[in-house]
């Protein structure tokens, strides 16, 4: 046996032992013996319960750009235009629209649409939702909002937004949740407080907000005077479950309708328990290991690279994830327009080349000390584990530093971090939004931060492109010079793996995986 592929499965038996062992010492719940189990009472059918793997950060929709945050939005607010999960659009609060010019678009907007606080959407709202989202206080999703100039009234149920120059999936992104539409007056009279536990969140959405215990769960309530169709279902409960086994259990005991994501060793479990479904299908997300590009010496690319050539990431991706989704070998997934990841051979572990790019670079890697950063998601705490192995054998000094979900984000923020592991999804299916979130100078999500002139230029000669060859060219250059440059090394394209009670109909997970409950029902 080569002595590459004794080291890993040396890890992966590590890892079955050692992640026990990990999650034991968190105390999360025991499962029950089956004779324990009992199914929820008939009672609690007008509440939706729904485990999420972390909790949401923030309601505000400009303060945030994470996941668990945007599911929470989506059952809140509603946007100007919704996403199919085809990739197409839909009106949302704005019924019809006109292309005035490639820099301008007319919103026409639903008449007696009402907030939560029983007020009627107006012009005016519009206007302070997607403008607020271009100040200081939209630095998370300044990538989506950066070209918005001004939103013009021009009367009660009409606007045009004005853009600064030609931005070709700026109308897409409308259906991120940066694009929900918020009560001007409710969030002007809470302030910092607006989208907090300290305070509220009022939107136009099948859900109004009620409670939120942070990092535990939130609770919403049906909005009765919604605008479109009522939701079947009373109560809305979004529990924060990190451990996978106690979300897999909680859907076994019938504590929990639907849950996500499900871990591989789970699939199984699910998929033959009779009162169980597991809802599958492939993500536009790339699972990676930044480097903070602000410290020595990872701002050398040949220091970066060497870091690549260490690393098994294809067993790596194949000893954790054991079937599920694949290894990446660029950054717009496959599956998106102008990917270019077929086209490229897999990456192939090469310690000499490794050894050889750190001499070139001048360092030593026996004197290198250096933090992987990961939050508790099991599968990343996995990837950590043999990348750490694999880097020993270069003498490279390596702690694994596992967060909660909330100060894992604040760590990144304040640049404190040498190495992590972190997602990056699609929930708009544009080739900008899978770069320019993640390494565009100045990005509110950009924690490797990297700023490089060449790479800002491509990307917005890609925005200011319509569709067509000079479009694609644009980005498969892009592609590649991310490749060279290497501020990231690609891990994992993820599935969307949703357990879901039998019982629960009408329910379909979102391809972009910003999931949304309303259209739930229950049928015994």
């Amino acid at each position: 046996m080569k002595k590459n592929n004794f080291v890993l499965l040396l890890v992966v038996l590590v890892l079955a032992v050692g992640g026990f062992m990990y999650f034991k010492s968190q105390e999360q719940p025991v499962e029950p013996a089956a004779s324990e189990r009992q199914p929820a009472a008939k009672e609690q059918r007008d509440t939706l319960v729904v485990a999420d793997q972390y909790d949401a950060t923030m309601f505000d929709p400009i303060r945030h750009n994470d996941y668990p945050s945007s599911r929470a939005c989506r059952q809140v607010y509603d946007t100007l235009i919704f996403l199919n999960d085809d990739g197409s659009f839909r009106p949302g609060l704005a019924e019809k629209w006109e292309f005035v010019s490639d820099t301008a678009y007319k919103m026409y907007l639903r008449k007696g649409v009402k907030f939560h606080n029983g007020e009627e959407l107006k012009a005016e709202d519009v206007k302070f939702s997607l403008e607020r989202a271009t100040t200081d206080l939209g630095a998370h999703i300044k990538t989506y909002s950066q070209d918005l100039d001004s939103v013009e009234v021009l009367d009660d149920y009409t606007v045009v937004l004005h853009l600064k120059k030609v931005n070709f999936p700026f109308f897409a992104s409308l259906a991120h949740s940066w694009g929900s539409i918020v009560n001007k007056k409710e969030v002007e009279a809470q302030g910092e407080n607006y989208g907090t536990p300290a305070g509220t969140a009022v939107g136009t959405g099948p859900f109004k907000f009620l409670s939120w215990q942070k990092s535990d769960r939130y609770t919403l309530e049906r909005f009765d005077d919604y605008w479109g169709e009522k939701v079947k279902f009373k109560t809305l409960v979004l529990r924060s479950i990190p451990e996978p086994t106690a979300r897999t259990v909680g859907l076994e005991t019938g504590e929990v309708d639907i849950a996500y994501p499900m871990i591989n060793n789970d699939i199984s479990r699910i998929e033959e328990n009779e009162a169980l479904v597991l809802q599958r299908k492939p993500l536009a997300s790339t699972t990676y290991m930044g480097f903070n590009t602000t410290k020595k010496p990872f701002d050398d690319p040949r220091v970066r690279k060497a870091f690549s050539a260490a690393l098994d990431t294809v067993g790596i991706q194949k000893a954790v994830f054991r079937g599920v989704g694949k290894t990446p070998r660029t950054l717009i997934p496959s599956g998106i327009k102008y990917s270019i990841d077929a086209e490229l051979p897999a990456h192939a572990r090469d310690v000499e080349a490794a050894k050889k790019l750190f001499a070139e670079a001048g360092v030593d890697p026996k004197e290198l000390k250096i933090q992987i950063w990961t939050n508790e998601r099991k599968e990343r705490v996995d990837m950590a584990t043999i990348i750490h192995s694999q880097l020993q054998e270069l003498g490279i000094d390596a702690e694994i530093k596992v967060l909660e979900w909330g100060a894992y984000i604040q760590g990144l923020q304040s640049k404190e971090h040498d190495l992590f592991l972190l997602g990056w999804g699609l929930s708009v299916p544009d080739p900008d939004y899978a770069v320019a979130g993640l390494l565009e100078t100045g990005a509110g999500t950009n924690y490797t931060f990297f700023s490089d002139a060449k790479l800002d230029e491509l990307l917005a000669k890609g925005r200011a492109m319509p569709d067509g060859p000079d479009r694609e060219k644009a980005y498969k250059d892009m592609q590649l010079y991310i490749n060279e440059m290497c501020p990231m090394i690609l891990l994992h394209n993820d599935e969307s793996l949703v357990g879901v009670q039998k019982t629960v109909k009408g329910f379909v997970s979102n391809p972009f995986d910003v999931h949304t409950f309303a259209t739930a029902y229950f049928e015994e």
